[in-house]
């Protein structure tokens, strides 16, 4: 009996990645993961749109040939819980470190997305910037920011940084370190 359970919760598992579509590159030499949206780069259009389908909306900054980037893609975001809350809680616009696409940002300055990028202060990929559900009038995406994060980082840390931001840990007393290892001492337990 405990082989026959162990058999399906392996088969439950295995099905359930393989409904998960691996990443292509794209022409930019960036992956193209299902829950990237393609836009037309204007934050505040995008912004609204995300608002109006009650997902939070990221910025997910990436260059052609970088290894983290790839693991990010192959290995973390290919993980079924991140998976699905990246497809269905999330409004995500990737930004391509030295593209030449125009990007509106918030406060109506259009720019390159190599120029917006430097502009935000972003000096590694893969970057994320969570941005709020309304922007003040003026502020950048960079300014409006209520968490970056800067690298490639392991599930559990990516999945907690996800769920934290959606449940608006930013606005309380309890900091994203602080929230992580509570969480990580929970699933000792």
């Amino acid at each position: 009996m405990r082989l026959l359970l162990t058999a399906l919760a392996f088969l439950a598992a295995t099905a359930a990645v393989a409904e998960i579509p691996a990443p292509i590159l794209g022409d930019d030499g960036l992956h193209k993961a299902s829950w990237l949206r393609e836009t037309f780069r204007d934050l505040r259009e995008d912004l609204a749109e995300a608002g109006a389908e009650e997902r939070r909306m990221m910025l997910l900054i990436e260059q052609r040939g970088c290894i983290y980037c790839a693991r990010m893609h192959e290995e973390v975001f290919v993980a079924p819980e991140i998976f699905e809350l990246l497809s269905e809680r999330y409004f995500v616009i990737q930004i391509n470190m030295f593209g030449d696409v125009p990007v509106t940002d918030f406060d109506g300055v259009t720019l390159p997305e190599k120029e917006a990028v430097r502009r935000w202060g972003v000096l590694f990929t893969p970057t994320m910037i969570f941005l709020p559900p309304s922007v003040p009038e003026g502020q950048t995406a960079a300014q409006a920011a209520v968490a970056t994060m800067p690298g490639a980082f392991d599930r559990q840390t990516t999945q907690n940084l996800l769920t934290w931001v959606l449940e608006e840990g930013y606005a309380g007393d309890e900091s994203f370190q602080a929230y992580h290892a509570r969480r990580l001492a929970a699933q000792d337990n």
